[in-house]
């Protein structure tokens, strides 16, 4: 069987809304949701939060620690080196890179990515390349050959601070060679449905999610939940993607 690492990676100092991984929502932090999911995996063996040093980064590692989840603290801006660093002496087959201000991720469609990734021997596979799941389900998987490649190659600080345009931007889905690449398709476009935590706003929102569904339901479910109850969510109009360079 091969030998997966799920990293998710979470710092404190977003410029949108600081601190926002250790909002409460029923006593659990973001991040403990986040993570408790992640749990679920059957991929979870090797778990690891990769963070910082910034200030008040020991409440990150407290609650890893209390998960019995891995961590590994690394550089703040070269979250490339960090993921490198957090997982090399795993010599992992796969990589899956996941990002703490997703809440509501769904274990069962990381597993699926995974199992799609090793049946097809790819060195990339995401969900976002077409961008049909809904925003705080991004999902990528990468051979660790192809991973170790580009920390060895990448010199842009944005191929280092965002981790994988490097090998998607030089990968077969983008018609080049250098790496080989698929998108997991989804059946239906949800492009516009939004959990994801950028900003107080899309708190507000996850709040509501829990609070009405709880914090174990699927992915689906949730996107079902939103789209019934539009008049509930203030947050679904913000744009994808306009926060991802503080998702780090």
């Amino acid at each position: 069987m091969a030998k997966v690492a799920i990293v998710t990676q979470a710092r404190l100092q977003s410029s949108r809304f600081k601190e926002k991984i250790l909002k409460r929502i029923n006593g659990k932090t973001l991040l403990q949701i986040h993570l408790e999911r992640l749990k679920k995996s059957t991929f979870s063996k090797n778990l690891i939060v990769a963070t910082t040093y910034e200030e008040k980064i020991d409440s990150v590692i407290n609650i890893a620690k209390t998960l019995d989840v891995k961590y590994f603290q690394g550089s703040t801006n070269d979250v490339l080196d960090r993921f490198y660093q957090a997982t090399s002496f795993l010599n992992p087959d796969f990589i899956v890179r996941v990002t703490s201000d997703c809440p509501l991720i769904d274990p069962d469609l990381i597993d699926k990515i995974i199992k799609f990734s090793i049946e097809h021997d790819q060195d990339y596979v995401s969900n976002t390349l077409i961008e049909a799941y809904p925003d705080g389900q991004d999902i990528e998987v990468i051979k660790w050959s192809a991973f170790k490649k580009a920390w060895e190659c990448a010199e842009t600080s944005f191929d280092r601070e965002h981790v994988t345009p490097f090998i998607k931007s030089q990968s077969t889905f983008f018609g080049n060679e250098r790496f080989t690449s698929l998108n997991y398709e989804c059946k239906k476009d949800y492009n516009h449905i939004r959990m994801t935590v950028d900003e107080e706003l899309d708190f507000e929102a996850i709040k509501i999610i829990i609070d009405n569904l709880g914090d174990d339901k699927n992915w689906l479910e949730y996107t079902n939940f939103i789209t019934q109850n539009k008049g509930l969510f203030k947050n679904q109009q913000i744009i994808r993607n306009e926060g991802s360079k503080n998702k780090s």
